[in-house]
């Protein structure tokens, strides 16, 4: 077998094990020590005193802060302090899905408190944002349907039939 040939399969199976073993990422435990927004916060990995890490919440997508083209978007507040008040200087466990981070170094999870519930999903059951479906993942029929039922009730963002 020509040496080019047998290198190039040997890079495209390195390719696809490197994909394999980040989509079965083994969870992450941290504390949330900032909270940028409703879908973006600040963790320091547990069991170190100076790995910090930047972690953008899988699947969902709330109003923006400080976004130059979209400048204080309604209840972006809100969203960030209910994120604040469910995960700011707790215990968290963060899961990964099939990319462990994004284009700008953040690590995509979903992030879990200690008493079982998902901060992803609850920022949507409560209105504070809506399922983010640009890409595939994991959760997102349930996301669809907390969306769906949050809009359903008035919630949040689509209280008096708001859009978001």
């Amino acid at each position: 077998m020509n040496r080019k040939i047998l290198y190039l399969l040997l890079l495209f199976l390195f390719i696809i094990l490197l994909k394999d073993l980040n989509a079965e990422a083994k969870p992450v435990q941290g504390i949330c020590i900032k909270v940028y927004d409703g879908d973006t916060i600040k963790i320091r990995i547990e069991g170190t005193k100076t790995l910090y890490r930047k972690v953008r919440l899988i699947g969902v997508d709330t109003p923006e802060m400080d976004h130059p083209d979209k400048k204080g978007q309604r209840l972006a507040r809100e969203a960030k302090s209910f994120a604040e008040k469910m995960v700011l200087g707790k215990r968290i466990i963060l899961e990964f899905d099939w990319d462990k981070e994004d284009k700008y170094g953040r690590l995509l999870a979903y992030v879990f408190l200690q008493d079982g519930r998902m901060l992803n999903a609850e920022i949507i059951k409560q209105g504070y944002g809506f399922a983010y479906t640009r890409f595939p993942f994991r959760y997102m029929d349930e996301f669809r349907r907390y969306e769906r039922e949050a809009r359903e009730k008035g919630l949040g963002l689509w209280k008096g039939g708001g859009k978001a």
